[in-house]
Protein backbone atom coordinates (compact mmCIF):
# COMPACT_ATOMS: atom_id res chain seq x y z
CA UNK A 1 0.00 0.00 0.00
CA UNK A 2 1.43 3.55 -1.25
CA UNK A 3 0.88 6.74 1.59
CA UNK A 4 0.41 9.70 -0.09
CA UNK A 5 1.74 12.98 1.81
CA UNK A 6 -0.87 15.66 0.40
CA UNK A 7 1.38 18.21 1.58
CA UNK A 8 4.43 17.66 -0.84
CA UNK A 9 1.71 16.93 -3.51
CA UNK A 10 0.52 20.43 -2.97
CA UNK A 11 4.06 21.81 -2.91
CA UNK A 12 5.15 19.73 -5.75
CA UNK A 13 2.27 21.22 -7.60
CA UNK A 14 3.25 24.63 -6.64
CA UNK A 15 6.71 23.95 -8.37
CA UNK A 16 5.47 22.22 -11.20
CA UNK A 17 3.01 25.30 -12.00
CA UNK A 18 6.09 27.48 -11.49
CA UNK A 19 8.12 25.19 -13.52
CA UNK A 20 5.48 25.85 -16.76
CA UNK A 21 4.34 29.45 -16.13
CA UNK A 22 8.59 31.06 -14.88
CA UNK A 23 11.00 28.65 -16.93
CA UNK A 24 9.77 27.84 -20.19
CA UNK A 25 9.84 30.56 -22.94
CA UNK A 26 6.09 30.73 -23.22
CA UNK A 27 6.54 34.57 -22.10
CA UNK A 28 9.15 36.51 -21.13
CA UNK A 29 10.29 36.80 -16.91
CA UNK A 30 9.64 39.57 -14.52
CA UNK A 31 11.80 42.54 -15.54
CA UNK A 32 13.51 42.01 -18.58
CA UNK A 33 14.12 45.35 -19.25
CA UNK A 34 15.88 46.48 -16.00
CA UNK A 35 15.06 48.27 -13.07
CA UNK A 36 14.19 50.94 -14.51
CA UNK A 37 16.44 53.41 -14.21
CA UNK A 38 16.01 57.25 -12.79
CA UNK A 39 11.96 55.94 -12.21
CA UNK A 40 13.35 53.56 -9.55
CA UNK A 41 15.06 56.13 -7.71
CA UNK A 42 11.86 58.44 -7.50
CA UNK A 43 9.66 56.17 -6.88
CA UNK A 44 11.55 54.54 -4.08
CA UNK A 45 11.43 58.18 -2.40
CA UNK A 46 7.11 57.53 -3.27
CA UNK A 47 7.39 54.76 -1.14
CA UNK A 48 8.49 55.99 1.80
CA UNK A 49 5.63 58.64 1.65
CA UNK A 50 3.73 55.62 2.85
CA UNK A 51 4.94 54.84 6.05
CA UNK A 52 4.31 55.91 9.43
CA UNK A 53 5.49 59.65 9.63
CA UNK A 54 3.29 60.89 6.42
CA UNK A 55 0.82 58.40 7.02
CA UNK A 56 -1.87 61.00 7.77
CA UNK A 57 -0.45 64.02 5.31
CA UNK A 58 -2.80 62.55 2.21
CA UNK A 59 -5.99 62.17 4.58
CA UNK A 60 -8.66 62.37 3.33
CA UNK A 61 -7.57 61.54 -0.07
CA UNK A 62 -9.48 63.75 -3.10
CA UNK A 63 -13.17 62.19 -3.45
CA UNK A 64 -13.44 60.18 -6.24
CA UNK A 65 -16.49 60.62 -8.82
CA UNK A 66 -16.83 57.11 -10.46
CA UNK A 67 -19.30 57.31 -13.56
CA UNK A 68 -21.59 54.30 -13.38
CA UNK A 69 -22.96 51.68 -15.42
CA UNK A 70 -25.43 48.99 -14.92
CA UNK A 71 -24.01 45.55 -16.22
CA UNK A 72 -26.97 43.13 -14.97
CA UNK A 73 -29.48 43.58 -12.66
CA UNK A 74 -31.75 40.56 -10.71
CA UNK A 75 -34.74 40.41 -7.74
CA UNK A 76 -31.97 40.67 -5.38
CA UNK A 77 -28.49 41.76 -6.40
CA UNK A 78 -27.63 44.78 -8.68
CA UNK A 79 -23.59 44.48 -10.99
CA UNK A 80 -22.59 48.38 -11.96
CA UNK A 81 -19.25 48.81 -13.59
CA UNK A 82 -17.16 52.42 -12.78
CA UNK A 83 -14.53 54.39 -14.11
CA UNK A 84 -12.53 56.92 -12.47
CA UNK A 85 -9.65 58.72 -12.70
CA UNK A 86 -6.53 57.59 -10.62
CA UNK A 87 -6.38 59.82 -7.62
CA UNK A 88 -2.87 59.85 -7.30
CA UNK A 89 -0.68 62.69 -7.50
CA UNK A 90 1.02 64.25 -10.30
CA UNK A 91 4.18 62.65 -10.36
CA UNK A 92 2.80 59.45 -9.82
CA UNK A 93 0.17 60.21 -12.69
CA UNK A 94 2.98 61.22 -14.43
CA UNK A 95 5.25 58.00 -13.90
CA UNK A 96 1.85 55.48 -15.00
CA UNK A 97 1.49 54.60 -18.15
CA UNK A 98 -0.76 56.38 -20.36
CA UNK A 99 -3.02 53.29 -20.46
CA UNK A 100 -3.33 53.06 -15.96
CA UNK A 101 -4.37 56.72 -15.81
CA UNK A 102 -8.01 56.07 -15.74
CA UNK A 103 -8.97 53.42 -12.98
CA UNK A 104 -11.62 50.35 -13.13
CA UNK A 105 -14.11 48.68 -10.77
CA UNK A 106 -16.92 46.39 -10.64
CA UNK A 107 -19.16 46.74 -8.00
CA UNK A 108 -21.74 44.03 -6.29
CA UNK A 109 -24.14 44.74 -4.08
CA UNK A 110 -27.59 43.30 -2.47
CA UNK A 111 -30.53 45.30 -3.66
CA UNK A 112 -33.12 46.51 -0.92
CA UNK A 113 -30.80 47.52 2.02
CA UNK A 114 -29.85 50.25 2.93
CA UNK A 115 -26.09 50.85 2.50
CA UNK A 116 -25.43 51.51 6.25
CA UNK A 117 -26.99 48.42 6.99
CA UNK A 118 -24.57 46.72 4.83
CA UNK A 119 -21.10 46.13 4.51
CA UNK A 120 -18.88 46.27 1.49
CA UNK A 121 -15.57 44.71 0.84
CA UNK A 122 -12.80 46.18 -1.51
CA UNK A 123 -10.96 43.20 -3.04
CA UNK A 124 -6.96 43.86 -4.87
CA UNK A 125 -5.90 41.74 -7.47
CA UNK A 126 -3.41 38.95 -7.18
CA UNK A 127 -0.41 38.75 -9.60
CA UNK A 128 -1.74 37.65 -13.52
CA UNK A 129 -5.21 38.60 -12.05
CA UNK A 130 -6.41 40.33 -14.92
CA UNK A 131 -10.25 40.73 -14.99
CA UNK A 132 -13.29 41.11 -12.23
CA UNK A 133 -14.71 36.99 -12.40
CA UNK A 134 -12.40 35.54 -10.65
CA UNK A 135 -12.92 38.20 -7.57
CA UNK A 136 -16.51 38.87 -8.19
CA UNK A 137 -16.87 34.73 -7.88
CA UNK A 138 -15.34 34.97 -4.34
CA UNK A 139 -17.54 37.77 -3.42
CA UNK A 140 -21.23 36.57 -5.12
CA UNK A 141 -21.94 34.43 -2.34
CA UNK A 142 -21.97 37.15 0.19
CA UNK A 143 -24.31 38.92 -1.32
CA UNK A 144 -26.56 36.75 1.63
CA UNK A 145 -24.70 38.43 4.30
CA UNK A 146 -25.92 41.67 3.16
CA UNK A 147 -21.66 42.19 1.81
CA UNK A 148 -21.26 43.89 -0.98
CA UNK A 149 -17.84 43.29 -3.26
CA UNK A 150 -15.93 45.77 -5.16
CA UNK A 151 -13.20 45.05 -7.46
CA UNK A 152 -10.73 47.27 -8.71
CA UNK A 153 -8.71 46.25 -12.06
CA UNK A 154 -4.82 47.11 -11.03
CA UNK A 155 -2.64 49.69 -12.91
CA UNK A 156 -0.65 47.07 -15.58
CA UNK A 157 -3.35 44.82 -15.61
CA UNK A 158 -6.45 44.20 -17.66
CA UNK A 159 -7.52 47.38 -19.61
CA UNK A 160 -4.87 48.94 -17.83
CA UNK A 161 -1.53 46.83 -19.01
CA UNK A 162 0.42 49.09 -21.25
CA UNK A 163 0.96 47.68 -24.79
CA UNK A 164 4.60 46.64 -24.69
CA UNK A 165 3.66 44.34 -21.36
CA UNK A 166 3.29 40.85 -22.23
CA UNK A 167 0.31 39.07 -19.45
CA UNK A 168 1.47 39.57 -15.92
CA UNK A 169 5.38 40.10 -16.18
CA UNK A 170 6.07 43.65 -15.78
CA UNK A 171 8.94 44.89 -18.00
CA UNK A 172 10.87 46.89 -15.05
CA UNK A 173 11.32 46.64 -11.08
CA UNK A 174 9.88 50.36 -10.71
CA UNK A 175 6.71 49.05 -12.49
CA UNK A 176 6.41 46.79 -8.92
CA UNK A 177 6.47 49.68 -7.18
CA UNK A 178 4.72 52.04 -9.21
CA UNK A 179 1.78 49.53 -9.17
CA UNK A 180 1.58 48.87 -5.60
CA UNK A 181 1.97 52.77 -4.91
CA UNK A 182 -1.06 53.39 -7.09
CA UNK A 183 -3.27 50.19 -6.11
CA UNK A 184 -2.99 51.34 -2.37
CA UNK A 185 -4.11 55.10 -3.32
CA UNK A 186 -6.88 54.17 -5.09
CA UNK A 187 -8.02 51.72 -2.50
CA UNK A 188 -7.68 54.33 0.23
CA UNK A 189 -9.55 56.15 -2.56
CA UNK A 190 -12.55 53.65 -2.81
CA UNK A 191 -12.72 53.04 0.76
CA UNK A 192 -13.00 56.58 1.87
CA UNK A 193 -16.48 56.68 -0.99
CA UNK A 194 -17.86 54.05 0.29
CA UNK A 195 -17.90 55.48 3.77
CA UNK A 196 -18.24 59.16 2.91
CA UNK A 197 -20.22 58.86 -0.18
CA UNK A 198 -21.57 55.82 -0.45
CA UNK A 199 -22.87 55.49 3.77
CA UNK A 200 -21.68 51.92 4.03
CA UNK A 201 -21.80 50.74 7.73
CA UNK A 202 -18.74 48.48 7.63
CA UNK A 203 -16.24 48.28 5.11
CA UNK A 204 -12.84 45.80 4.81
CA UNK A 205 -9.80 45.07 2.25
CA UNK A 206 -8.76 42.07 1.07
CA UNK A 207 -6.59 40.08 -1.83
CA UNK A 208 -5.38 37.27 -2.65
CA UNK A 209 -1.31 37.08 -3.10
CA UNK A 210 0.32 40.56 -4.12
CA UNK A 211 -3.60 41.70 -3.23
CA UNK A 212 -2.93 40.48 0.27
CA UNK A 213 0.18 42.89 0.40
CA UNK A 214 -1.75 45.57 -0.71
CA UNK A 215 -4.65 44.98 1.53
CA UNK A 216 -2.37 44.92 4.64
CA UNK A 217 -0.84 48.25 3.78
CA UNK A 218 -4.20 49.79 3.27
CA UNK A 219 -5.96 48.20 5.85
CA UNK A 220 -2.76 49.57 7.85
CA UNK A 221 -2.98 53.27 6.75
CA UNK A 222 -6.89 53.66 7.29
CA UNK A 223 -7.11 56.14 9.95
CA UNK A 224 -10.36 53.86 11.18
CA UNK A 225 -10.95 50.17 12.10
CA UNK A 226 -11.17 48.11 9.04
CA UNK A 227 -11.71 44.58 8.16
CA UNK A 228 -8.35 43.75 6.47
CA UNK A 229 -7.68 39.96 5.08
CA UNK A 230 -4.50 39.18 3.68
CA UNK A 231 -4.76 36.01 1.76
CA UNK A 232 -1.91 33.74 0.86
CA UNK A 233 0.33 36.49 1.05
CA UNK A 234 3.78 37.33 2.17
CA UNK A 235 4.69 40.05 4.45
CA UNK A 236 7.29 41.75 1.91
CA UNK A 237 7.67 41.02 -1.97
CA UNK A 238 11.26 40.25 -0.99
CA UNK A 239 9.87 36.69 0.02
CA UNK A 240 8.00 36.62 -3.21
CA UNK A 241 10.92 37.33 -5.85
CA UNK A 242 13.52 36.40 -3.74
CA UNK A 243 12.78 33.07 -1.77
CA UNK A 244 9.40 31.35 -3.51
CA UNK A 245 8.87 30.22 -7.05
CA UNK A 246 9.28 33.73 -8.33
CA UNK A 247 12.26 33.95 -8.18
CA UNK A 248 12.47 31.71 -11.30
CA UNK A 249 10.72 33.63 -13.14
CA UNK A 250 12.82 37.05 -12.54
CA UNK A 251 15.37 38.55 -15.58
CA UNK A 252 18.23 38.55 -13.20
CA UNK A 253 20.53 38.72 -15.95
CA UNK A 254 18.92 41.69 -17.56
CA UNK A 255 18.96 43.36 -13.89
CA UNK A 256 23.18 42.13 -13.90
CA UNK A 257 23.08 44.33 -16.99
CA UNK A 258 21.06 47.38 -15.89
CA UNK A 259 23.65 48.45 -13.37
CA UNK A 260 24.78 52.31 -14.29
CA UNK A 261 28.64 51.22 -12.41
CA UNK A 262 31.98 50.60 -13.93
CA UNK A 263 32.14 47.29 -12.59
CA UNK A 264 29.31 44.06 -13.56
CA UNK A 265 27.55 43.48 -10.21
CA UNK A 266 27.81 39.34 -9.21
CA UNK A 267 24.63 37.51 -8.89
CA UNK A 268 24.38 37.82 -5.79
CA UNK A 269 24.71 41.51 -5.48
CA UNK A 270 21.71 42.14 -7.51
CA UNK A 271 19.85 39.63 -5.76
CA UNK A 272 20.68 41.59 -2.46
CA UNK A 273 19.77 45.13 -4.60
CA UNK A 274 16.37 43.80 -5.27
CA UNK A 275 16.14 42.99 -1.23
CA UNK A 276 16.98 46.14 -0.72
CA UNK A 277 14.69 47.38 -3.12
CA UNK A 278 12.04 45.37 -1.99
CA UNK A 279 12.13 45.86 1.47
CA UNK A 280 10.29 49.38 1.05
CA UNK A 281 7.13 46.96 0.61
CA UNK A 282 7.83 45.03 4.27
CA UNK A 283 4.10 45.63 5.89
CA UNK A 284 5.64 44.69 9.25
CA UNK A 285 7.16 48.00 9.25
CA UNK A 286 3.75 49.72 8.81
CA UNK A 287 1.47 50.91 11.49
CA UNK A 288 -0.51 48.30 13.43
CA UNK A 289 -4.34 48.48 12.45
CA UNK A 290 -6.36 50.52 14.40
CA UNK A 291 -7.90 47.11 15.35
CA UNK A 292 -6.35 44.20 15.16
CA UNK A 293 -8.71 42.02 15.57
CA UNK A 294 -10.21 42.20 12.84
CA UNK A 295 -6.94 41.49 10.69
CA UNK A 296 -7.53 37.77 9.43
CA UNK A 297 -4.45 35.79 7.52
CA UNK A 298 -5.22 33.07 5.63
CA UNK A 299 -2.27 30.62 5.29
CA UNK A 300 -1.14 27.79 3.14
CA UNK A 301 0.74 24.96 5.23
CA UNK A 302 2.57 23.90 2.14
CA UNK A 303 2.87 26.72 -0.13
CA UNK A 304 5.70 26.99 -2.63
CA UNK A 305 5.79 30.83 -3.00
CA UNK A 306 4.84 32.36 0.44
CA UNK A 307 6.78 30.47 3.42
CA UNK A 308 5.31 30.52 6.46
CA UNK A 309 7.70 32.58 8.16
CA UNK A 310 6.72 35.13 6.02
CA UNK A 311 2.97 34.90 7.45
CA UNK A 312 3.93 34.45 11.29
CA UNK A 313 6.43 37.52 10.73
CA UNK A 314 2.88 39.73 9.94
CA UNK A 315 1.44 38.49 13.07
CA UNK A 316 3.78 39.11 15.53
CA UNK A 317 4.34 42.45 13.99
CA UNK A 318 0.42 43.02 14.37
CA UNK A 319 -0.84 41.59 17.57
CA UNK A 320 -3.81 40.72 17.83
CA UNK A 321 -4.23 39.62 14.65
CA UNK A 322 -4.86 35.90 13.14
CA UNK A 323 -3.74 33.65 11.21
CA UNK A 324 -5.82 30.60 9.98
CA UNK A 325 -4.41 27.56 8.26
CA UNK A 326 -5.66 25.55 5.13
CA UNK A 327 -4.00 22.53 3.57
CA UNK A 328 -2.92 23.00 0.14
CA UNK A 329 -0.38 24.96 -1.53
CA UNK A 330 -0.65 28.24 -3.11
CA UNK A 331 -2.22 27.02 -6.15
CA UNK A 332 -5.09 24.58 -4.65
CA UNK A 333 -5.44 26.63 -2.38
CA UNK A 334 -6.32 29.79 -4.92
CA UNK A 335 -8.28 26.61 -6.16
CA UNK A 336 -10.04 24.95 -3.20
CA UNK A 337 -10.28 27.19 -0.14
CA UNK A 338 -12.93 30.28 -1.32
CA UNK A 339 -15.23 29.09 1.25
CA UNK A 340 -12.26 29.70 3.84
CA UNK A 341 -11.73 33.37 2.47
CA UNK A 342 -14.78 34.42 2.33
CA UNK A 343 -15.68 33.13 6.42
CA UNK A 344 -12.59 34.60 7.06
CA UNK A 345 -14.30 38.00 5.28
CA UNK A 346 -17.54 37.44 7.43
CA UNK A 347 -15.88 36.72 10.77
CA UNK A 348 -13.66 39.75 10.63
CA UNK A 349 -16.63 42.51 9.39
CA UNK A 350 -18.26 41.16 12.85
CA UNK A 351 -15.66 41.90 14.61
CA UNK A 352 -15.74 45.83 13.82
CA UNK A 353 -18.48 48.27 15.12
CA UNK A 354 -21.04 49.50 12.95
CA UNK A 355 -19.84 52.97 11.63
CA UNK A 356 -22.48 55.44 14.12
CA UNK A 357 -23.51 53.24 16.68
Amino acid sequence: MVTVNLGVLHYVLDHVYGAFVHRTKISPPFFSRGWGGNKLDQLESMIKQLFPEAASQNWPPSLIQPLWRTVWESKNAILREGVFRTPCDEKLIDALPPESHTARVSFLTPKCISPHKMACVVHLAGTGDHTFERRLRLGGPLLKENVATMVLESPFYGERRPRQQYGAKLLCVSDLLLLGRATIEEARSLLYWLEAEAGFGKTGVCGLSMGGVHAAMVGSLHPTPVATLPFLSPHSAVVAFCEGILKHGTAWDALQKDVAQKAAMTLEEVRERMRSVLSLTDVTQFPIPKNPQSVILVAATDDGYIPKHSVLELQKAWPGSEVRWVTGGHVSSFILHNNEFRRAIVDALNRLPWKGS
